[in-house]
């Protein structure tokens, strides 16, 4: 960052995505103050062992008091009992930000908490890895990735303005979209092939001890990648999908109507239909690396 952005952050949850927002603080900001906020004190003692806070507390309210940014990193069941700690020492001209995946659920726990002259701009950095905690950080994480705000319609723009350079400085290209329409994309995105990776996983657990280990000793790249894909945060995902259920389940049903399509066109040997369906997914990867989200 070429000057300061927010004199003072609070980021409350100190894993993949706060560890990496720390570091890439500290690369580009380093007059920043960072509160690194955590339930576990073994947590915030690797914070401080890394060296990405100025400060650590186990209280949100503590870390968020005269913070000029704070920053909600911790499993979407957690942002009530959060936004209920922090929000009445939230000082005026403060922004509220987050990273969680789900949008609309963010607004419906948090909202209620924020007061007025707080401004609120709910975010979603599109990145991650399978690895969770402050060790798993990095400070590239978020390089040529999308960062998501759906701020509300009231929300000041210099306050989505300046929420959105900290995330550029981090390498993110930043767009804003409504709540609603971040869960339906997400859905697709994100948290369909979560949810068959975690099922295609689960499938192989279930197999017979001898078959198992020749799943697990011969894993080529498809069931390798599925397996990295089902070894993310089993809270955070466990929240996700509770949060943005009707997206979710909406975008499953049409899933398995093409499933039983597919299934269909397998069984009566259309070998066209199976081509013509492979080329149009091919192309899909061709746009996907043009697009450099590869």
């Amino acid at each position: 960052m070429s000057e300061r952005l927010f004199d003072r952050v609070a980021l409350i949850g100190i894993g993949l995505i706060g560890s990496s927002l720390a570091r890439a603080l500290r690369r580009d900001s380093p007059g920043t103050t960072i509160v690194a906020c955590a339930r576990r004190a073994e947590t915030l003692a690797t914070a401080r062992r890394l060296g990405i806070a100025d400060a650590t507390t186990e209280d949100a309210a503590v870390a968020a008091e005269g913070a000029d940014l704070v920053v909600i990193a911790t499993p979407l069941s957690a942002y009530a009992e959060i936004g209920q700690r922090i929000g009445p020492v939230l000082k005026n001209g403060a922004v509220l930000t987050d990273v969680g995946s789900v949008k609309q659920a963010v607004v419906r726990d948090l909202g209620p908490y924020v007061p007025d002259g707080v401004h609120f701009v709910p975010g979603h950095p599109v990145a991650g890895t399978e690895h969770s905690g402050p060790e798993a950080g990095f400070a590239e994480l978020f390089r040529d990735r999308w960062c998501i705000l759906t701020p509300l319609p009231e929300t000041p723009s210099e306050a989505v303005a300046a929420v959105g350079r900290m995330w550029e400085c981090c390498g993110m290209r930043v767009v804003t979209m409504s709540a609603d329409h971040h869960d339906k994309v997400l859905a697709m995105t994100s948290h369909l092939p979560h949810l068959i990776a975690y099922t295609i996983v689960g499938t192989a657990t279930n197999l017979e001890e001898s078959l198992k280990s020749e799943v697990i000793e011969f894993s080529a790249s498809g069931f390798r990648d599925f397996t990295r894909i089902a070894a993310s945060d089993p809270v955070m995902w466990r929240d996700i999908f509770l949060n943005n259920r009707e997206a979710v389940l909406e975008i499953v049903q049409r899933f398995t109507e093409d499933l039983t399509a597919l299934q269909r066109a397998i069984r009566w040997g259309e070998g066209e239909k199976l081509q013509e369906l492979f080329t149009r997914t091919r192309a899909i990867r061709r746009s996907i690396i043009e697009a450099k989200q590869a």
